[in-house]
């Protein structure tokens, strides 16, 4: 008896941030980005609202999500596109736009998923070198071929950390050819308050060439809700909602998404929060000797070259207290977790583990 064969997809798997370890729910969860503080009330009381009825479907098009978009950041509600999570907008952009034989063009330490979904559509990956894990634009742009497509970018960039100058984004637009759609990734877009840094958004919501994405799974703490955006202009979007499924979004997620937007000062409580730690846990883990590159988004890089005791070590000892942090073993970043900053009994624990892990006062 013969079966159905798929078809053969070369492209990595994604490996998810843990939430356990030898089957226990870990206590502490600052493996996956998420939000310190939570979503917001507002938004909470909006989910439980609409979430009393399943038995209808969610409207389609999210119109009422994307005109609260819209209105928020004076944008046209006909160039934005809802997604399950920002990574069904990069999953579509690749969709549309690659076949076998293009090329993309990511940075070497980059959101693994850019990758996965470029495999998946028959694209080649072309990896640029990072400076001091930050992207270098002018590599991205050596390393453009008569082939390639789509460049994808995160900034600030994820699991480094690091951003790109609004100037340097500018001058790879400017040099890249017309017909190279760029992506860039605003996940962590509000924790930079640097004064040479500009959202994608900002930058580039006139450009026709462009795909400028963002999320509700990070600061907006709806990760497990799954719902992200993308904005282009109207014939790049409307490529996009040919592949688009019907009802991709759930209703009590366009609710609740849509009352996280408008909370302001939930918002800033929150970037407040993440910002104020990131400095604290940066100085912390130098004074251990941990070396961190400077953050500007809810988690940090660390390595432990310098000293005893190697990441995998760290990782489990860490994992045995109920503290789950992420490896760094599938983005080839050698002896390094990625840690997110999380509530403040959380990140005071984390720095009291590691100070005994590490024989630190």
């Amino acid at each position: 008896m013969t079966f159905p064969k798929p078809n053969k997809i070369v492209a990595e798997k994604y490996v998810a941030g843990m939430s356990l370890f030898k089957s226990k729910l870990a206590k502490i969860k600052l493996s996956a980005n998420e939000s310190a503080l939570g979503p917001s009330p507002k938004s909470k009381k909006e989910y439980l609202k609409v979430a009393k009825s399943f038995a209808r479907y969610p409207d389609s098009d999210g119109t009422f999500l994307r005109k609260t978009l819209s209105d928020k950041f004076k944008l046209d509600k006909n160039r934005i596109i809802l997604g399950s999570g920002s990574d069904q907008i990069f999953e579509l952009v690749c969709k549309s736009f690659l076949k076998k034989g293009d090329d993309v063009i990511v940075p070497k330490y980059s959101f693994i998923i850019y990758r996965i979904y470029s495999k998946m559509n028959g694209a080649k990956v072309i990896y640029s070198k990072e400076d001091n894990f930050t992207v270098s634009v002018n590599d991205i742009i050596n390393k453009v071929t008569k082939k390639t497509k789509i460049v994808f970018l995160a900034n600030p960039n994820n699991p480094t950390g690091t951003y790109i100058k609004k100037k340097d984004l500018l001058f790879l637009r400017k040099k890249l050819r017309s017909n190279i759609l760029l992506v860039v990734d605003d996940a962590y877009f509000e924790y930079v308050k640097q004064k040479d840094y500009l959202s994608a958004l900002k930058i580039f919501k006139n450009y026709k060439n462009v795909v400028m994405t963002r999320t509700f799974s990070k600061i907006y703490g709806l990760a497990g809700l799954r719902v992200g955006w993308g904005y282009a202009s109207k014939e790049i979007i409307n490529a996009l909602n040919k592949v688009k499924p019907p009802f991709n979004v759930s209703r009590p997620a366009l609710f609740a998404a849509s009352a996280a937007i408008k909370d302001s000062l939930w918002l800033n409580k929150e970037i407040k929060h993440v910002n104020k730690w990131n400095k604290k846990m940066f100085n912390e883990f130098k004074k251990m000797k941990i070396e961190t590159n400077k953050s500007y988004s809810n988690f940090l890089l660390v390595n432990f070259d310098r000293v005893k005791i190697n990441s995998s070590k760290v990782f489990k000892l860490l994992a045995k207290t109920g503290i789950l942090v992420r490896k760094m073993d599938v983005y080839g970043i050698k002896n390094s977790l990625r840690i997110t900053i999380g509530k403040s009994d959380e990140n005071r624990k984390l720095i009291s583990k590691m100070k005994k892990i590490l024989n630190v006062q």
